[in-house]
């Protein structure tokens, strides 16, 4: 008996079953989704873990003048009376947003535009129809045309369901495949809005009271349950990757894993595909990313080399990630390196961000690292965060490779000349420094309503740009929020007669630094303010905290902000 092909690349079911490639039997997805019934259906999963297959799958399984020989010996087969019912039974419109990937909305809105067209001529039998109107026939003709306009492509879908069904008698499924590729590309690019518009009318039309609707399934990377696309939606039915409902169907199981790899007799390679390409975990079971797993048997099979790959991470968009990784603070980079090192990290998440709200704080970036595939989870605490890892080797070096690559760059790149001044001790250029690293990293410098939170701000702040030095041991006490912050040691430790903002010691140098931070209320009363943290250095004697320490040489620093700009004096 000949031994199946491996499906590397191939997202169309039928193809998948006449050419005799290996299967992952997901059928078991229909019937789930027929006795979980809801209107409109939205599945969240990251890229690569079948969701094209699974929308081919039904379109190939419901439409009318289908080969039922597609589903022999499958799982969906054993559910006669569900076949009888419905296998073959409804007409399909089944359009993927995947392409639609464009520097500007024109040539975005002509993809979208091309991609209905191809779907209608799928059903240039309607002009024939008996059953149709000229009317009718004449306002299908005019989606086939090359120059569709706003208003019929906008109703394109609700058009085409309204006249299928007419022909056939029977209520039609809508299948739409990655339907948010073109709101990141437009965000990423500059027309986010116009997109968000053809993008709401569209799926508002088609699938919101649509009476010649029977159910719609729409699939895609992230939740976005609080654009305005989803107005139209009668209370879609959201099912994300922390949901136990349809967990098996996307992904393979441990189990289809192995069965996979003992096919094609790699069952010694059980081990390594497990540390490479496991530990994602949806809802309440852990899986493998499918496309990963395929290409490593087909590596396994024709190259003869055993060397796992990337295969995931190099064909994943990263510019999403990106972004964000050029947003980042220290404390995330040191929170990257926590995952990259097998560690979890607690953090809440966002699940219904608009793309707007995306790229405005920095704590979206776990969202976005766990729904698109970088980060997993193991568990919830009592306050809702969420235990996250990174799920397997692969993405731990792509963190080690790309992400903390990118991070230390901007890091490093940025903030190179402020480390440069504390070598030369030099606070004419520490101070220029500051206000050039204030000036590109901050959108705005308030921080608080009182002159304490203020105060406490730009002491995070100045925190923050230090931690990016290796080298430094660095401890820090907040009097605004009573807590002592260390990279290294956690005791709370007192120094002279108080506690200094900011004590650094530079390991390589054998030097100390003492750094108090202040507020100003205005520009004029910047050196007054940076002059009285020095005094505060000398008088609450800050310099005791080095007395049972090997370092002799000590630098103090009094810096004062007032919005975008600082003033640093010096002694020592």
């Amino acid at each position: 008996m000949a031994v199946r092909r491996l499906p590397v690349g191939i997202d169309s079911y039928e193809k998948l079953r006449r050419g005799d490639f290996y299967y992952v039997d997901k059928t078991g997805l229909i019937k789930d989704l027929l006795e979980n019934w809801g209107e409109v259906n939205l599945f969240t999963r990251p890229r690569r873990f079948g969701k094209s297959l699974n929308i081919s799958m039904l379109k190939s399984f419901f439409e009318i003048g289908t080969d039922a020989a597609l589903f022999d010996g499958l799982a969906i087969s054993e559910e006669k009376d569900l076949c009888e019912r419905y296998l073959g039974r409804f007409p399909v419109i089944s359009i993927s947003l995947k392409t639609a990937d464009a520097a500007d909305f024109s040539f975005a809105r002509g993809l979208i535009a091309m991609e209905i067209r191809e779907e209608a001529g799928r059903m240039q039998y309607l002009l024939e129809s008996d059953r149709l109107t000229s009317y009718d026939k004449d306002e299908f003709r005019k989606l086939l045309g090359d120059d569709i306009s706003d208003a019929y492509l906008y109703r394109s879908l609700r058009i085409l369901s309204s006249l299928l069904c007419k022909h056939f008698g029977e209520k039609v499924i809508v299948l739409v495949d990655e339907y948010d590729v073109p709101l990141q590309k437009a965000h990423e690019r500059g027309y986010y809005n116009q997109m968000t518009q053809l993008i709401s009318q569209l799926f508002g039309a088609g699938m919101k009271t649509n009476e010649n609707m029977l159910f719609a399934v729409v699939t895609g990377c992230l939740r976005i349950a609080r654009e305005s696309i989803f107005t139209g939606f009668n209370n879609p039915k959201v099912h994300t990757i922390t949901d136990s409902r349809y967990d098996e169907w996307f992904g393979f199981t441990d189990a289809e894993v192995r069965q996979m790899l003992d096919y094609y007799e790699l069952g010694d390679y059980y081990e390594t595909t497990r540390e490479w390409y496991d530990g994602y975990r949806f809802g309440s079971l852990n899986v493998y990313c499918p496309w990963d797993v395929i290409n490593w048997c087909d590596q396994l099979r024709c190259e003869q080399d055993d060397t796992p790959q990337n295969f995931w991470a190099n064909t994943s968009s990263n510019e999403m990630v990106l972004h964000f990784v050029e947003m980042a603070d220290e404390t995330t980079r040191a929170e990257l390196e926590e995952l990259s090192q097998g560690k979890s990290i607690d953090k809440e998440l966002f699940t219904e961000l608009t793309y707007d709200e995306i790229g405005q704080n920095i704590d979206h970036l776990w969202s976005i690292l766990f729904t698109t595939g970088y980060l997993t989870y193991r568990g919830r605490n009592e306050d809702g965060t969420y235990r996250l890892i990174i799920p397997n080797r692969e993405i731990r070096i792509l963190f080690d490779r790309q992400i903390k690559n990118w991070f230390y760059k901007k890091i490093e790149g940025g903030l190179k000349p402020l480390f440069e001044a504390f070598d030369l001790n030099s606070p004419v250029q520490m101070e220029t420094a500051l206000n050039a690293c204030m000036t590109d990293m901050i959108s705005f410098m308030d921080g608080g309503n009182t002159d304490e939170m203020k105060e406490s701000f730009y002491h995070g702040l100045l925190l923050g740009m230090l931690r990016g030095r290796r080298g430094w041991i660095i401890k820090s006490y907040d009097e605004t929020i009573h807590r002592m912050v260390s990279l290294h040691a956690k005791a709370n430790r007192e120094a002279g007669n108080g506690r200094a903002d900011i004590i650094l010691i530079d390991r390589f140098r054998e030097c100390g630094y003492i750094i108090e931070v202040k507020y100003s209320r205005s520009y004029s009363g910047l050196e007054e303010r940076a002059l009285a943290a020095l005094h505060q250095i000398e008088d609450m004697q800050y310099d005791e905290y080095f007395s049972d320490s090997d370092i002799e040489i000590i630098y103090r620093y009094g810096i004062a902000f007032y919005k975008r700009k600082c003033r640093v004096v010096n002694a020592g």
